[in-house]
């Protein structure tokens, strides 16, 4: 491979990519709009259809909304590698800081302090008048600026040691530098998993135990029957900020917790949060969970190993529009650059990702059923669908690309056959 090879095959997948999205979503706006009048058949009897209206609404401006904010980000990232700003960036960090630690730093600072600020005002208006404008909104100005400090201190405080030990591990650890350094970043993930719900959640959120009686004897009930132990039942004010609802569990062996956002349980019978609960917990006794895991791991080693090939490589510098320090280390460009230029290269494979996912969702499926009750699930689904505003009718092949989860009318499909 050579400079102008490769900086042809990253403009050429740069494009293709770019295609690939605007052409999908293209798809979706098409899908919804022809389907936005008639409810689908199998939920014509529990969904109205201004509720279905407002799903199609609310997926066409968030579709709208993500080619603007895809086109920004194709050219902020073609101003960063293509044009020289990169290099541009990297020559005047170089003459304040020098060629040291301080230097790689600040420039990874510095990407990071630029692309929050093209960020920002996408940021604002998604929240005050996208999220706004359909409903769910909760959140004030100040609580958002304020997320944002907190999210930056927090972000510096945990991010920037251990991105100095990782420069550290690339610049002394020799050849196998990346094979240190995954091991390094493996322990971090597993760090935070186990501490990120009892440590750094409650910075944002309130956590108050569940105070409901028969609904905590109703599901320490389910939990007996599918061997799950549990730290806790909480409920997170998650309607300071939006109406969307959700549960999730956090953590590892003793230290599990279950948490329910406000608004789940305001709007779900108690059968209905006991089965949604029934197939968080199905992801965690079906080792989902562990899988993930897993994969993530396999796959951020081989990654490494990539970007331990691609350090020494010159073409990938040039290629990307940065001349590399000849004298200094050139670490943490060859960090950002890796980061900028991966998803150009994965993107295409992404349906791909989600045929695990979706098998697994039918699986948490199938056991939650198994352990409730399959109609208490679907209730569950259709209430969660229409609350948040989900369109019933996604464009298969946009949803192949997108979703995690499989369409609405195949899970309930499923469920009806359990």
């Amino acid at each position: 491979m050579n400079t102008v090879s490769f900086s042809f095959l990253f403009a050429a997948m740069l494009l293709a990519t770019l295609g690939v999205k605007l052409w999908l979503s293209a798809r979706q706006l098409r899908h919804v709009a022809q389907h936005r009048d008639h409810v689908p058949a199998q939920f014509a009897q529990k969904i109205p259809l201004a509720a279905h209206q407002k799903a199609a609404d609310y997926t066409i401006a968030k579709t709208q909304f993500n080619m603007i904010l895809l086109v920004v980000n194709t050219a902020v990232l073609v101003g960063f590698t293509l044009l020289g700003g990169l290099q541009w960036l990297s020559e005047q960090i170089s003459a304040l800081a020098g060629d040291g630690m301080v230097y790689q730093l600040g420039l990874i600072i510095a990407v990071m302090l630029i692309s929050s600020v093209i960020d920002l005002p996408f940021d604002y208006y998604k929240q005050f008048t996208l999220e706004e404008k359909f409903g769910f909104n909760k959140m004030k100005p100040a609580l958002f600026f304020t997320d944002l400090i907190k999210n930056t201190l927090v972000s510096a405080l945990i991010g920037l040691p251990l991105i100095w030990v990782i420069l550290s591990v690339m610049e002394k650890a020799g050849d196998l530098w990346w094979l240190y350094a995954w091991g390094i970043w493996c322990v971090f993930q597993i760090f935070m998993l186990a501490f990120y719900q009892s440590v750094i959640a409650p910075l944002f959120n309130k956590f108050t135990p569940l105070e409901d009686a028969s609904l905590q004897t109703r599901i320490e009930g389910l939990m007996q029957r599918v061997g799950f132990a549990s730290k806790g039942l909480f409920v997170m004010d998650g309607s300071r900020r939006s109406a969307h609802g959700n549960a999730y569990f956090s953590g590892f062996g003793a230290a599990k917790r279950i948490v329910f956002f406000d608004t789940l349980l305001a709007r779900l019978a108690p059968s209905e949060i006991e089965a949604v609960l029934a197939h968080e917990l199905g992801h965690f006794k079906l080792r989902h969970v562990i899988q993930r895991i897993a994969i993530v791991f396999a796959l951020s080693l081989g990654f490494l190993a990539l970007l331990g090939y691609l350090k020494n490589q010159l073409w990938f510098y040039q290629g990307l529009g940065v001349t590399p320090m000849l004298n200094a280390s050139n670490d943490a460009m060859v960090l950002i650059l890796f980061m900028l230029s991966l998803p150009v290269f994965t993107f295409l494979l992404s349906p791909l990702t989600s045929i695990r996912s979706r098998k697994q969702e039918f699986e948490a499926d199938a056991f939650a059923a198994q352990h409730s009750n399959a109609q208490d699930l679907i209730s569950a689904l259709v209430k969660l669908y229409e609350d948040n505003a989900s369109t019933l009718t996604p464009d298969p092949l946009h949803s192949a690309f997108y979703d995690s989860h499989p369409p609405a009318s195949v899970r309930v499909q499923r469920l009806l056959t359990q």
